[in-house]
C-alpha cells in the first residue's frame, strides 16, 4: 500500500492541512461566498512584522470606477522596478490585507516596488471585471511612474493561483492590445484552464488545501458561462493561440497541487513559443504554499529564492 500524497507533504504545512481538514475549517464550496471570505479572513490572515520605507493605498481611476492598491516602495528616494501583484482566491476571495504577508516581503527581498491591487471580486462583478481591473492597473502604473518613483521600462506582473491566472492573461492583454510592455511574469501555481479535467486535479483535488470541488465553485461564480471561460484566453490563457512575443516568465508549481499539469502545460506552451521560462516544481509543496512562509521553512526558503529571481531579473547589477 502506497502513501497518500498528505504523508508525503512537508511536515510544516501537513500541520496547515490538519486545520484545513478538520472541523473548524468548512470546504469553500459548501459556503456561500460571503462566508468564505469571512473564514479566509479569520483563519488565513497572518501578521507579519516587516516594512518597507513607503506603504501607501491608493485609488486607481477606471473606468468601472477608482480601484483600490496598495504600493510598497523600499527606497522611495530612487525609481525602482515594479511588480504589479494580483492576490489569489479564486477570483472571489481574498483582498489586500490576506496577501499583506507575501507581498511586503517580496518588496523587502527583491528590492522592487510593489503594487498590490485590489481588483473586483466575483460572483458581484463577475468576469472580466477582474482582468479588465488587473490590466487597467498595469496602464495607470506605467502612465504614473514619476508618481510612484518606479521605473516604467522594468514591470513586472505576477499573482497566486487566480491572481496568477489574472497575471498571465494581463501580458496577453498588454501584448495584443500594444499597451504597455511588460519585463517579466512570475506566476505561482496559476490556474490557466478552466477546464478542470487534468490528472493533477483529480490526484490531488482532495484534502490538500484546494480540492476539485472548491475550483468548480471558483470558476463558476467567476464565469458561469462555461463555453466562455473554455474559450477566451482572458480566463484560459492556456488556450492562446500564440504565445510567442510574451515576456519572460517564472512559474513557481507545487508537486501536490490540483494546478499543477495545468502550470506545467502553460510553461510548456511559452517554452514552444521560444519564450524565456523557468518552472520550478517544489517538492512536498501544495497549493498556496507561499503564503505559509512565517510557519514553513520550505515555503520560507522558496519566497527568497523568488525575490532572488525578481532582483536577478529585474535588477541587474551594475
Amino acid at each position: 500500500m502506497t502513501d497518500s500524497p498528505i504523508d508525503r507533504v512537508d511536515p510544516q504545512l501537513r500541520k496547515v492541512l490538519k486545520l484545513v481538514n478538520s472541523p473548524a475549517f468548512v470546504p469553500f464550496h459548501q459556503l456561500s461566498p460571503e462566508e468564505a471570505r469571512e473564514q479566509v479572513g479569520r483563519m488565513f490572515t497572518i501578521p507579519v512584522n516587516i516594512t518597507v520605507a513607503r506603504e501607501q493605498d491608493l485609488f486607481v481611476p477606471t473606468a468601472a470606477g477608482p480601484l483600490r492598491c496598495r504600493l510598497y516602495h523600499p527606497d522611495p528616494e530612487r525609481r525602482l522596478p515594479l511588480l504589479i501583484y494580483y492576490h489569489g482566491g479564486g477570483w472571489v476571495l481574498g483582498g489586500l490585507e490576506e496577501v499583506h504577508s507575501q507581498t511586503v516581503a517580496l518588496a523587502a527581498r527583491s528590492g522592487c516596488a510593489v503594487l498590490s491591487v485590489d481588483y473586483r471580486l466575483a460572483p458581484e462583478h463577475p468576469f472580466p471585471a477582474a482582468v479588465e481591473d488587473a490590466y487597467a492597473a498595469l496602464l495607470w502604473a506605467s502612465e504614473s511612474a514619476d508618481v510612484l518613483q518606479i521605473d516604467r521600462a522594468k514591470i513586472c506582473v505576477a499573482g497566486d493561483s487566480a491572481g496568477g491566472n489574472l497575471a498571465a492573461a494581463t501580458t496577453i492583454l498588454a501584448r495584443d492590445r500594444g499597451g504597455v510592455k511588460i519585463a517579466f511574469q512570475l506566476l505561482l501555481y496559476p490556474a490557466t484552464d478552466a477546464a478542470c479535467q487534468t490528472a493533477s486535479m483529480d490526484r490531488f483535488g482532495k484534502g490538500l488545501l484546494l480540492e476539485k470541488e472548491d475550483m468548480l465553485w471558483f470558476w463558476d461564480h467567476y464565469c458561469p458561462d462555461r463555453s466562455l471561460r473554455e474559450a477566451d484566453v482572458r480566463a484560459s490563457p492556456l488556450r492562446v493561440a500564440d504565445a510567442a512575443g510574451l515576456p519572460p516568465a517564472y512559474l513557481l508549481l507545487a508537486e501536490f497541487d490540483p494546478l499543477l499539469d495545468e502550470g506545467l502545460a502553460y510553461a510548456e506552451r511559452l517554452e514552444v513559443a521560444g519564450v524565456a521560462t523557468i518552472c520550478r516544481v517544489v517538492p512536498a509543496a501544495i497549493h498556496g504554499f507561499i503564503g505559509f512562509w512565517q510557519l514553513c521553512e520550505l515555503a520560507d526558503r522558496e519566497l527568497s529564492l523568488v525575490a532572488e529571481a525578481l532582483a536577478g531579473e529585474l535588477c541587474p547589477p551594475i
